[in-house]
């Protein structure tokens, strides 16, 4: 999906997890505002904590931001939501998460 159809999804529901992830994942893939990225990809981590990929998402954007204290315990809860077998997935994302939480001292 485009950035546009993801900006849809979160004009006709604001409080849809889908739409807030995809939009604020997009953003951070193409480039685009990283301080929109985090504010949309903050609430899909609200709107779904043990979803795995936001966590990693937000930790990434709050890092490219130079916001690393803020990232780290982003990651930690990440890492705490893929091991808790609450989360529906995410395991593949641990080492990943783990060695950026590692990298930022």
């Amino acid at each position: 999906m485009d950035l546009e159809a993801f900006r849809q999804m979160v004009a006709k529901n604001p409080k849809g997890f889908l739409g807030r992830y995809g939009l604020g994942n997009k953003l951070l893939q193409d480039g685009g505002s990283l301080e929109e990225a985090v504010e949309h990809l903050r609430v899909a981590v609200q709107l779904d904590p043990v979803h795995v990929a936001s966590h990693l998402a937000l930790a990434r954007a709050l890092i490219k931001l130079g916001r690393k204290e803020e990232a780290k315990p982003i990651l930690t809860a990440g890492i705490n939501a893929a091991t808790s077998g609450r989360s529906s997935g995410g395991v593949d994302l641990i080492p990943e998460m783990r060695a950026l939480l590692q990298s930022l001292g």
